[in-house]
């Protein structure tokens, strides 16, 4: 593996123990230029997760708590008048001011406020009364949301799921890591001892480096073979888009890069298929009677579509 990369993992399972897939996930998706919804019950280490990456990367962190009394405004920031120079002043959100920004339970505020992260989350800016306001660059969103406990809860319209380069699920730790996690918070909180690896500099060049990695015609066919069959399954009311695809090539070639190879593999396809792509497709009636889950009709999907031979690399 990438000593860098692999540094940063070392930094992160500080705090995050037994979960380093989950953890090479989430940085192949920050240096594939996209975004991610950590989805799972409360208390398995979202937000710790979110802020542990960002330390060990050097970026600047923000986060905020969403609650329906969150406003537009508090995300993009807002224009007031100031007497002494008679005009109107830009004063700032939470989204200039971050590298990583942190949407902690993202589907518990209104959808005019989730709204107002979709230009920052397509086009890295934000434009307030007519005027554009570039982000930080790199620049990533990282929302959570809890899947019980959904009493007052909306959930995620499909153009916002859309964003979201993968959803991702930390799951519980095994037997020994709870253990050690038990231990090792009984006298000091594990975050504080995460060591900055690179800067904003280092991970713009490590996401240049992902768009450069080679990938074969045959390994682009196969992802688009994929994404067809989605939107031809008599199962699905909506499949794979032309975005969904472009991520999910871009999160293969992450994944390579992460895994220390400079070129893109079948395999690395089908290892973040279902990451990339669950949330991407819509069930129709038939197969919610038939309780056929998204996680099903894609593994139908991998196992039905031939795999590109590219032995002669």
């Amino acid at each position: 593996m990438n000593p860098t990369v692999q540094a940063i993992l070392d930094e992160t399972q500080k705090v995050i123990l037994g979960k380093q897939a989950v953890i090479e996930t989430l940085l192949a998706s920050i240096l594939a230029g996209g975004h991610v919804l950590l989805d799972d019950v409360p208390g398995v280490g979202k937000t710790t997760l979110a802020v542990a990456l960002s330390r060990a990367l050097g970026l600047a962190y923000r986060r905020v708590q969403f609650t329906p009394d969150v406003l537009p405004s508090d995300i993009t920031g807002f224009s007031i008048y100031n007497k002494q120079t008679n005009a109107f002043e830009y004063r700032p959100g939470v989204v200039t001011e971050a590298n990583i920004l942190l949407g902690d339970e993202i589907n518990r505020t209104s959808s005019k406020t989730q709204s107002a992260l979709l230009e920052a989350m397509e086009e890295n800016q934000v434009t307030v009364d007519g005027v554009s306001h570039a982000l930080m660059n790199p620049f990533a969103v990282i929302a959570t949301q809890n899947n019980v406990g959904t009493a007052g809860t909306q959930l995620l319209p499909y153009a916002q799921l859309d964003r979201f380069l993968v959803r991702l699920r930390i799951g519980y730790p095994d037997h020994q890591s709870q253990i050690e996690l038990i231990r090792d918070r009984q006298t000091a909180n594990p975050i504080d001892d995460v060591k900055q690896v690179t800067n904003a500099s280092d991970v713009l060049r490590m996401k240049n480096e992902v768009r450069n990695m080679t990938v074969k015609d045959s390994v682009l066919d196969y992802v688009a073979r994929l994404c067809a069959a989605t939107r031809e399954h008599p199962l699905a009311e909506l499949g794979i888009s032309p975005r969904g695809a472009l991520s999910l090539c871009r999160m293969a070639s992450a994944r390579a890069y992460v895994q220390n190879r400079d070129f893109t593999a079948p395999d690395d396809v089908q290892a973040v298929f279902e990451e990339v792509c669950a949330h991407r497709i819509l069930l129709n009636q038939k197969a919610k009677m038939k309780q056929v889950t998204t996680a099903g009709l894609l593994a139908e999907v991998v196992a039905e579509v031939k795999v590109p031979d590219v032995r002669g690399r």
